[in-house]
C-alpha cells in the first residue's frame, strides 16, 4: 500500500468527533493520519511509533526541567512537544489501519499519556523554581494545581470511557452529533493548546500568564465535567440493573 493509499484509508477509518477539541479535530488528528501513513510506508509497528513519540515528549520535558529559557528553547520544546502529540495520535491510527489494536498497545498509550502530563508540570515546576523571577514562591504552586488538575480530568475521562464499556454504553452515553460549541469550549482542556504556550517560554511574564490562563480554565471546567461523567455512568447502571431486572423477571419458554 502506497502514502496515498495508507492515507485515503486512514481518513475513512477514523474515530468519531464527538468530545474532542478543535484542534484535536482539525489539527492533531490530521497531523497523526499524516505521520501514520508515513510509519505504515517506513514499516513501523505502532509500538515504535509510541516509542519514538515518548522519546520526543520526554527529551522536550527534560529541555525544560534543565535549561534555562530562552527565545531559542522556547519553539523547539514547543515542536517537540506537538510532535510527539501528533505521533502519539498516529500509533493508534496505525493499529487501526493494520487491524492489530489491542489492549496491550491501548495500555501503553494511556500510561505515556499519564507519564507526559505528569512530566511536563513538574518540568514546568522545576523551570520556575529555578529560572524565573517571581513575584511570590506562592507562584510554585501553580503547576502543582495544574498537574492535579490535568491528571485527575485526563484518569476521569479514561475511566468514564473504560466503564462506559463495561455496561455496553461506549461513551456512557447517547452517540450525539459532535458540537462545534463543545469542541471550542474544550481548546483550554486539549494537551495541544498547553504545548503551544511553550513557544513563549523564553518571556517570563507572558508564558506564565498563559500557563495560569490555561489553569484557570482548568479548575472551571474540572467540577463541571466529573459531574457530568458521574450522571452518564449513573444512568448507564440504571440502565443496566433496570434491564437485567427484566430479564430475570422474564418467563421461562424453553
Amino acid at each position: 500500500m502506497d502514502f496515498s493509499s495508507a492515507l485515503r484509508r486512514l481518513s475513512e477509518a477514523q474515530k468519531p468527533p464527538r468530545g474532542v477539541s478543535l484542534y484535536a479535530r482539525f489539527v492533531n488528528r490530521p497531523a497523526g493520519r499524516v505521520l501514520a501513513a508515513a510509519a505504515h510506508r517506513a514499516g513501523l509497528s505502532p509500538n515504535r511509533v509510541t516509542a519514538v513519540s515518548a522519546l520526543v515528549t520526554f527529551a522536550a520535558i527534560a529541555a525544560v526541567a534543565l535549561c534555562p529559557p530562552s527565545r531559542t528553547l522556547g519553539p523547539c520544546v514547543a515542536l517537540a512537544l506537538l510532535l510527539g502529540f501528533a505521533l502519539d495520535s498516529a500509533d493508534g491510527q496505525l493499529a487501526r489501519l493494520h487491524g492489530t489494536a489491542s489492549r496491550c498497545g491501548e495500555w501503553l498509550d494511556h500510561l505515556l499519556d499519564c507519564g507526559k502530563l505528569l512530566g511536563v508540570h513538574a518540568a514546568v515546576l522545576i523551570c520556575l523554581h529555578r529560572h524565573f523571577d517571581l513575584p511570590s514562591p506562592a507562584l510554585l504552586l501553580v503547576p502543582v494545581a495544574f498537574q492535579f488538575a490535568a491528571v485527575l480530568l485526563f484518569f476521569g475521562g479514561i475511566l468514564t470511557e473504560q466503564l462506559g464499556r463495561r455496561t455496553g454504553d461506549g461513551g456512557a452515553g447517547r452517540v450525539r452529533p459532535p458540537s462545534a460549541a463543545r469542541a471550542m469550549g474544550l481548546l483550554p482542556l486539549d494537551y495541544g493548546v498547553l504545548c503551544l504556550t511553550f513557544f513563549f517560554l523564553g518571556d517570563d511574564r507572558l508564558f506564565l500568564a498563559l500557563y495560569a490562563t490555561l489553569l484557570a480554565a482548568h479548575l472551571l471546567l474540572l467540577p463541571a465535567l466529573l459531574l457530568k461523567w458521574f450522571r452518564e455512568l449513573a444512568g448507564a447502571t440504571r440502565t443496566e440493573v433496570s434491564g437485567a431486572v427484566r430479564h430475570e423477571g422474564a418467563p421461562d419458554i424453553a
